[in-house]
């Protein structure tokens, strides 16, 4: 069987069909710009599945995992979204739940996978509350989610459960915060310290700003079903030669911007 080498899906929803009653995200093409490069230059084939509707979505994904793949396959959805799902361009949702399924099966048995899911999982907004807490994990809240996820994969989302996810027209501070840490040492940490330091990083540096949404925080969870340590970046940092780097990208501060919801 011919090599594999690690692979990367980005689908990216900016733009809707006309009359799917969904605001256009056009911070979503500069959040999928820092991420390819992110991503590229670790050693990742990436593919960018742009403004695709619900079924090529699914199409997309399950072809991924039929591909052959070194050690680690990255999936990222940026869209619109409620609990569980995930909006195509033509607003008809996508279920998270199948699209993990895909990666379930003997080709992926053995893989790594994360997956990052820009995208509000309700319409509750985070006023930010100083909380005690041992993890930052969200099996408590989302228990039918956990049992969907495969093996030896890790789901992180923007947002907990019933709440919220930002974006401004500059992208979101998920996704770049993933993509800024990976630019300042996050390449040598184990998948799950560089997620909480993501979730770290979020929950006390970023407030949005305008309006009815002033002030309001945004705390990043994740599932993991990991039964290994897990590097993701550690051992594949090529093309070195690449000058635009992601924290080049974020050169101007969120807390200038008003934002909206995802």
């Amino acid at each position: 069987m011919m090599a594999g080498c690690n692979r990367a899906l980005i689908v990216s929803v900016s733009s809707f069909y006309p009359g799917v009653q969904l605001s256009a995200r056009p911070g979503a093409e500069r959040d999928t710009r820092i991420l390819h490069r992110a991503l590229h230059t670790r050693g990742y084939r990436t593919r960018i599945l742009t403004d695709p509707d619900a079924q090529d979505i699914y199409t997309a994904f399950h072809t991924e995992s039929k591909q052959v793949t070194d050690g680690c396959f990255i999936g990222v959805i940026s869209s619109h979204g409620e609990e569980g799902v995930v909006f195509g361009a033509d607003g008809r949702p996508v279920q998270l739940s199948k699209i993990y399924s895909y990666f379930s099966g003997p080709n992926m048995a053995g893989k790594n996978k994360l997956f990052l899911i820009q995208a509000c999982r309700g319409h509750l907004l985070d006023d930010g509350v100083e909380v005690e807490a041992d993890s930052v994990g969200c099996e408590d809240e989302g228990l039918s989610e956990y049992s969907s996820v495969p093996i030896n994969t890790v789901v992180m989302h923007a947002t907990a459960p019933g709440y919220a996810a930002f974006m401004n027209w500059a992208g979101s501070i998920f996704l770049q915060t993933f993509c800024k840490l990976l630019n300042d040492g996050g390449t040598d940490l184990e998948v799950t310290c560089l997620l909480t330091r993501i979730s770290y990083h979020i929950a006390h540096h970023f407030s949005a700003r305008g309006g009815n949404l002033q002030g309001k925080k945004e705390m990043p969870c994740f599932i993991s079903r990991l039964t290994r340590e897990f590097y993701p970046f550690r051992d594949h940092q090529k093309n070195r030669g690449f000058r635009l780097s992601a924290t080049e990208l974020l050169d101007e501060s969120y807390s200038t911007r008003k934002n909206s919801i995802s």
